[in-house]
């Protein structure tokens, strides 16, 4: 017995130090939010203040110290999320992730960010203040990484560190400009469906933009394998470790139009949701600049910030800037094409791509006079055929440091104006608002036309040069307005108006959040902080009413039974409301998945249905569709000797979606809320692993919102009858000028990317239920409620 006893007695003791040393290795991995640092190339001390949300204020007598120190504190929070950045654009995500993440390797290596990037910094000015700035940022995330404690994520996958370079800055907001484009999942998939079906099918999309009538107001041959761009390049994206941007709200209010006669500034740019969140807010002070932001990891400049002079941020202008075009080989020698002044050679390079734990892959990528062949980097686009995409950011020189330097630099609009003009992509919707009263926007982009006739939504004939871009345009016609007659300028990635009698193409989202912004705004001349905030936070659809009535309209009401009356008594009495409690937003997505898949899985197929619901034509389609009563859709191709109508789609996707959601829920139909079919989990790259996700992942919750409200947490359809909100607002701010100290912001998890800090989640639960909290700039303030950390200069 003595004998058991004493081997218990070594077991807990085993156990005891087991937990005491795991405890203080978790202690040891916390990033250090008070005392003393050392570092070098310091000028002077710098101090930085950790508010009770765990952001940096930092309290610098230069702006090249307070950049050092940025780098480092950003670092040791977001070391992880700036890693995987850095790796996407030059495909080395397969040297941790091994052969999983080779298809994404392939693409983005072989697109050619990383060799546009070295253009570019070849061409920078080695003494500008953006270079100088860039570098001191660098240093400071460099001397973490030598220095700093090492993130958990690079020890369990075994990340090799390397020396954060200007290179790696560049290649970061090359992916951010790819992830913004829309036509490399539309395109191919149009031309794709053209070809099967012929023009009139097509027309029934509104991809002519006749589908966008909420315009932003300016003041002034059978080529059905090319769907597997669309099919490849979409999985690439949504199985990215770090997410695509998406879409966004923007809305800057006038002084006459606000109770205290100030600009009030509100932002949230939608981006897929991952953990950590995209964005890591920081505060700036030195004697000469002041400046509170939200920066991506791995970058120097914010692109959403604002201080007390001015605001600004973005959102996505979704104008057209990939180009797919077709080349045509000579016969029996693949490595010429034909261009309009003959046959050309194509320029080769070879990438060779790092696997983890296996032999390496050496990738040829071939390009045309357009730009790099789609065949030599998508496994599965086994098309002869060879497909060049053309893309803008690319083919212009790229300038992207100094813009985002002017923009959070700027001391008037005028020069805030110039830094916009830089950005020859991604378009952008850049927002403004002043202490002074102005507020506007500006569309970003190198914009261009073709030949008349030439639609740019379809792959485009490469030979003959008929289909080239025919004119750059100057940045003067960018749509845009400075201080309009009608107090406040917006943007929810709808189509601008015409400019010069000019729609701009692009994949425009549908009218639902610009119509729901633009009617708010009109009916109010008294907006404050509050009232934006609940407008920020607004679940209501202006347009999912109007199409409820419809869809009701088409009902056939012989076959409707009791339960099925209850159901649309519920739909009746809906607001458009999409809060957790409400069951309307049950029924209305179920329903609207299983007439969407009535009407358009038969000539899609299953996959392509679902490429298509995911681009912004298949929102656009939904408000639409259904008011077209002789849409050629409606008809199941697959039926013989019969021709579906409207009606009996309409009929048949309401009645399964009844039988469906009892068989998922229940009978009783009060018990259907939103709640329990929507939810959230901001999902860590390691909590794919099951043992992993309690740690790392953040969630799941219960989400409000829905797809295309101003709360906009979007969504995919699936059979299961479940909504997993993939993305959604990645900030929301409020900056009122009338009260600047008190401004408000929230992200969706947290400061962190830590997952022993408790500011990893500690925004979670305040995000998902619409609260904020205080941007603060008040140093008194600052003080009473921080921790504090000292930068001492390294001797």
């Amino acid at each position: 017995m003595k004998k058991i006893k004493k081997i218990l007695l070594v077991v807990v003791i085993i156990i005891v130090l087991l937990g005491i040393g795991l405890c203080a290795y978790i202690f040891h991995l916390k990033p250090k939010y008070e005392g003393e640092l050392q570092l070098k190339n310091l000028q002077k001390e710098t101090t930085v203040y950790f508010d009770d949300f765990g952001v940096p204020h930092i309290y610098a007598d230069s702006e090249k110290d307070a950049m050092t120190a940025l780098g480092y504190v950003h670092a040791q929070e977001r070391l992880w999320q700036m890693e995987l950045l850095r790796r996407i654009a030059p495909g080395r995500l397969s040297e941790i992730f091994g052969s999983v993440a080779l298809k994404n390797d392939m693409f983005f290596s072989g697109i050619g960010i990383e060799e546009a990037s070295a253009k570019a910094i070849a061409k920078l000015d080695k003494n500008s203040e953006s270079y100088k700035l860039t570098l001191a940022y660098l240093d400071g995330i460099n001397q973490y990484l030598e220095e700093g404690v090492t993130p958990i994520e690079f020890t369990l996958v075994g990340v090799k560190k390397e020396k954060f370079t200007i290179k790696d800055v560049y290649n970061i907001f090359g992916y951010m400009s790819f992830s913004f484009a829309m036509a490399q999942k539309t395109d191919p998939l149009l031309t794709d469906l053209r070809a099967k079906y012929g023009a009139g099918y097509i027309k029934d999309l509104g991809i002519e933009g006749e589908f966008n009538t909420t315009k932003i107001r300016s003041s002034k041959e059978n080529l059905e394998e090319y769907s597997e761009i669309s099919k490849s390049v979409a999985s690439l994206l949504d199985k990215s470790p770090i997410p695509p941007f998406v879409g966004s709200n923007s809305w800057v209010v006038g002084p006459n139009r606000t109770k205290n006669k100030k600009v009030i500034f509100a932002n949230d740019p939608h981006i897929g949701f991952s953990q950590p969140a995209t964005w890591y807010e920081a505060h700036i002070v030195t004697p000469d600049h002041e400046l509170y932001g939200c920066y991506l990891a791995g970058t120097p400049f914010p692109l959403l910030a604002h201080n007390r002079d001015y605001a600004y941020g973005l959102t996505m202008f979704e104008n057209d800037d990939i180009d797919f075009y077709q080349e045509t080989n000579k016969v029996n020698d693949a490595n010429q094409y034909q261009t309009p002044t003959g046959f050309a050679a194509y320029e080769s390079r070879k990438k060779t791509i790092k696997i983890k734990d296996t032999s390496d892959v050496v990738l040829t990528v071939k390009s045309s006079r357009h730009g790099p062949i789609m065949n030599d980097v998508l496994a599965n686009l086994k098309s002869k055929k060879p497909i060049a995409m053309s893309w803008i950011y690319t083919q212009q020189p790229i300038q992207i440091l100094d813009a985002v330097y002017g923009l959070s630099h700027a001391k008037s609009k005028d020069d805030f104006r110039k830094a916009v003009q830089l950005v020859a992509a991604p378009g952008l919707n850049v927002m403004y608002g002043d202490a002074k009263g102005n507020v506007a926007w500006w569309a970003t982009g190198t914009l261009y036309k073709h030949n008349k006739g030439v639609n740019s939504f379809f792959i485009l004939d490469g030979a003959t040069g008929k289909d080239d871009i025919t004119e750059y345009l100057d940045f003067t016609k960018n749509p845009s307005a400075e201080n309009p007659k009608w107090g406040y300028v917006y943007s929810a990635n709808n189509q601008p108006e015409a400019v010069d009698g000019y729609l701009y193409p692009g994949y425009y989202l549908p009218e639902d959040r610009a119509k729901r912004i633009s009617g708010l705004m009109d009916a109010k001349s008294d907006w404050d902080k509050e009232a934006i905030s609940k407008m920020i936070f607004d679940n209501t659809s202006s347009v999912a009413t109007d199409v409820v009535r419809n869809l009701i309209a088409n009902l056939d009401t012989k076959t409707i039974s009791a339960e099925e009356k209850e159901v649309l008594n519920v739909l009746k009495a809906w607001k458009g409301t999409t809060n957790l409690e409400d069951v309307a937003p049950t029924i209305y997505n179920k329903w609207i998945y299983l007439y969407l898949k009535n009407t358009f899985e038969d000539e899609m197929g299953k996959e392509d249905l679902n490429i298509f619901l995911g681009t912004h034509l298949g929102k656009q389609i939904i408000a639409r569709q259904i008011v077209n009563e002789n849409s050629l859709w409606w008809d199941n191709i697959k039926t013989k000797n019969v021709k579906e109508t409207r009606n009996q789609i309409v009929s048949k996707s309401f009645h399964e979606a009844v039988s469906q959601l009892t068989t998922q829920l229940g009978s009783t139909i009060g018990d259907w809320n939103w709640g329990k079919v929507h939810t959230v989990e901001h999902e860590h790259p390691l909590g794919k692993v099951a043992a992993l996700r309690k740690l790392f992942n953040v969630g799941p919750f219960a989400a409000p919102g829905s797809n295309e409200v101003i709360n906009n947490q979007f969504f995919g359809f699936n059979d299961e009858g479940k909504y997993y909100v993939k993305g959604g607002p990645s900030t929301r701010r409020v900056v009122d000028f009338s009260d600047i100290e008190n401004s408000w912001s929230i992200i969706p998890t947290g400061q962190s990317g830590n997952p022993f800090s408790e500011h990893y989640h500690d925004q979670a639960e305040m995000f998902n239920a619409g609260k904020f909290r205080k941007m603060k700039l008040n140093k008194e303030e600052i003080i009473k409620t921080s921790t504090k950390l000292v930068l001492k200069p390294k001797k």
